[in-house]
């Protein structure tokens, strides 16, 4: 029996100049500052994002149609964390009882708010004449007791869409501390 011998080439090594060497180095030195230089720059944006949209802004969607019809369900909100006063008719995004709610701005903090039996807004003994608003503003059960006067930093906010939407005539006034910013654009979901 004869037996096959495998021929294994040794490869002979190649022999560079030092030239050669030298720029191998470097390009792999380029390529790793190329990599890390990447990472850096991708750890930077995200940092930057996070306090961009986590401290400075934020963006929700609107969940329902209660600010209608200026704003849909879907719409997506940008707005100001940073806000501290607010005036009326301010559209701020706010939390109550752990749920998230939109609203406009209708009194401010050492003014007084009412509703009447029928269906009247009157802030400071002065009936408001809402020409943006289709809809009337009755009250709501015994939640809230009117004229309710309100106290520093707190707000009245009502919804645009006023029957049945939950606003201050459901829980009252809003604190400065609930309220989580103002809102600034609206992105329509008719554009998305």
């Amino acid at each position: 029996m004869r037996t096959k011998e495998k021929k294994t080439r040794v490869r002979s090594p190649v022999s560079l100049t030092p030239e050669q060497v030298i720029r191998k180095r470097l390009r792999r030195i380029a390529d790793r500052e190329e990599v890390s230089g990447f990472l850096s720059k991708l750890v930077m944006f995200v940092v930057m994002m996070w306090v961009m949209f986590g401290v400075i802004f934020g963006i929700t969607p609107m969940q329902n149609n209660d600010m209608s019809p200026r704003l849909s369900s879907g719409d997506l909100m940008l707005y100001y964390r940073l806000e501290d006063t607010f005036r009326s008719q301010d559209i701020i995004i706010f939390e109550k009882e752990g749920r998230q709610y939109t609203g406009r701005i209708i009194a401010r903090g050492g003014e007084s708010v009412e509703i009447t039996d029928d269906s009247q807004l009157i802030v400071n003994g002065s009936h408001v004449v809402e020409t943006d608003i289709f809809y009337r503003t009755p009250k709501y059960g015994e939640e809230v007791e009117y004229p309710l006067q309100l106290g520093d930093r707190e707000y009245f906010v009502l919804c645009d869409y006023r029957d049945g939407a939950r606003d201050s005539r459901y829980f009252g006034a809003v604190s400065q501390g609930e309220i989580r910013g103002k809102v600034l654009a609206v992105i329509r979901r008719s554009h998305l």
